[in-house]
């Protein structure tokens, strides 16, 4: 429950909190990000991830536009949970999230029997800000509006120059593919050089591989795995996946191997690499 004194936090279950404001133009259809956070006891339970937004006021839909990535924290006590929830919640509170009656859907999409699912294959990239809550804070809802607009302009000029294709926006990120991987990233070092113009870093990932498509609807793994890479980004660094680097052996791009990772809800561990300049 939030009142006008604050989130309470003496139930066990939290609101929903979706971030408005970035794409506040878009009434309906935009993306954005929610934070689900449920207390139980001393466990605290997070959910978090792009949503998409369908149709305005008590017709809203909204759902996930890829499966939330989720967490518990085991705080030991309860004060110490109740601690942590207050903490989750005020911090977004300041970011424009709203709270939401319902549960955030996994969208299911109607089977069109006059298009089947085509297979595609592709360089996927991710690409999101480093520290958005805290460059939000700094400056302000209104100021922060402009950065934003001009980060996706910078965004959006580097992928029409490479050509590449977006999908979709996820409130401070962006998912684009390319036919080619050294189109992709080329494109994800010069969106860095762009956006750092802006005072923003960004991190980004590649993987290649395979999804399936049908009309504007895109589904696969891949497009997990490339999230997963971005997530191991730090500021400023581009990650690829060895599918990426195997597939630019003659590019002249240089590479530096970052180990062999897990990627969370993702099979297997996961080789690595970082673009060098």
């Amino acid at each position: 429950m939030i009142t006008s004194s604050g989130p309470s936090i003496g139930h066990t279950h939290m609101p929903k909190f979706l971030r408005i404001g970035v794409h506040q133009s878009n009434v309906s259809g935009y993306t954005s990000k929610a934070w689900w956070v449920r207390r139980v006891g001393s466990t605290v339970l997070l959910k978090w991830g792009a949503v998409e937004v369908h149709g305005v006021g008590d017709g809203r839909k909204i759902y996930w536009t890829l499966p939330p990535r989720v967490k518990t924290i085991r705080c030991g006590t309860v004060q110490r949970a109740k601690d942590y929830a207050r903490t989750a919640i005020a911090r977004r509170r300041s970011h424009r999230y709203e709270p939401l009656a319902g549960n955030i859907a996994i969208r299911r999409r109607r089977a069109n029997r006059g298009a089947e699912l085509e297979q595609a294959l592709a360089t996927i990239l991710f690409v999101d800000i480093v520290r958005s809550t805290e460059n939000a804070a700094r400056l302000g809802d209104s100021r922060w509006t402009q950065v934003m607009n001009h980060y996706y302009a910078a965004v959006r000029r580097e992928l029409k120059t490479l050509r590449g294709k977006e999908v979709v926006t996820t409130g401070d990120g962006l998912l684009a593919t390319f036919d080619a991987p050294v189109s992709g990233v080329r494109c994800a070092t010069a969106i860095r050089e762009a956006v750092r113009t802006l005072g923003l870093e960004i991190r980004v990932g590649l993987h290649a591989g395979e999804y399936k498509v049908s009309g504007a609807d895109v589904v696969g793994l891949a497009f997990h795995v490339g999230a997963r890479v971005a997530a191991k980004a730090r500021a400023g660094e581009v990650l690829v996946s060895s599918a990426v680097k195997n597939l630019m052996s003659q590019s002249g791009i240089r590479f530096k191997d970052r180990g062999v990772h897990r990627l969370k809800g993702v099979p297997e561990r996961w080789h690595l690499y970082r673009v060098e300049p």
